[in-house]
């Protein structure tokens, strides 16, 4: 049930799904992978729309040269580990929120646990094999995955649905070579409000995903494309899900697999 101080702060919004939706978005639980570039304004504008509840997740401290892009910390949060820094600044902006912190790196060993009490996934992450490890872990819960990655003045975007959608790993089949790309923080902030609006017309289940589309931003010449992308059937990741869902699916008699 929203409250008065709720009804009057989400008033604008209201007018475009009307409290019910309102309603449906305080419920929710995301989790956020970073609280980084990218997790700053994902976060940001998440909690101002009003999400009930977020997680997020980062093991890394604030340094002095994060401040170009990462919104959540600012002088007085460098040395302060950033999940700390990230929920003051989310509960100064929006105290009706609950934020519940994760001050630990994912890995192969915590990833489930992390995820398991989340509705959707956020990859706000900076490397490849941590999104991999958080790929895996969205099919395994068959709990939504919001992508986005940025280098520079580019960056991508897109929406992961599991049993349904193409997987990380079948856009990425291989990882990346390691670097440390630059960043800039309007960048972070398209891609950070694409994954935050993906994340909010799923939830109210209006308009149309990002689903195997992924949208390319390039900045210098400020143009987006989109690629059409396909399921890997073959794909060590979102295949052997597929199998094990169409399974259970037979076995409960929902329908005859293809």
């Amino acid at each position: 049930m929203l409250s008065n101080v709720e009804l009057e702060k989400y008033k604008r919004q209201i007018n475009l799904f009307g409290t019910n939706g309102q309603e449906s978005l305080k419920r929710s639980t995301i989790f956020i992978a970073g609280a980084g570039g990218l997790g700053s304004t994902v976060s940001v504008y998440l909690a101002v729309a009003g999400i009930g509840r977020m997680i997020i997740a980062d093991g890394d401290v604030v340094e002095k040269s994060n401040l170009n892009r990462q919104i959540l910390h600012g002088n007085s949060d460098v040395k302060k580990y950033k999940v700390q820094s990230a929920k003051e600044t989310i509960e100064r902006l929006n105290p009706e929120v609950e934020i519940e912190i994760v001050q630990d790196i994912i890995d192969e060993d915590n990833v489930l646990d992390i995820v398991s009490n989340s509705d959707l996934i956020v990859d706000a992450l900076d490397n490849f094999p941590t999104r991999y490890l958080l790929n895996h872990a969205a099919l395994t819960k068959m709990i939504p995955l919001f992508h986005g990655a940025i280098s520079g003045f580019d960056g991508q975007a897109t929406t992961i649905i599991p049993g349904k959608t193409t997987c990380l790993r079948c856009l990425f089949p291989r990882t990346p070579p390691k670097k440390t790309p630059p960043a800039l923080g309007a960048t972070c902030g398209i891609i950070g409000s694409i994954q935050a609006t993906e994340v909010l017309k799923y939830i109210l289940g209006i308009g149309q995903l990002l689903e195997n589309r992924l949208v390319i931003w390039d900045g210098i010449r400020t143009k987006m494309d989109e690629i059409a992308v396909q399921r890997n059937l073959k794909c060590p990741d979102c295949g052997q899900v597929r199998a094990i869902v169409e399974n259970q699916l037979d076995d409960t008699n929902y329908f005859s697999p293809e």
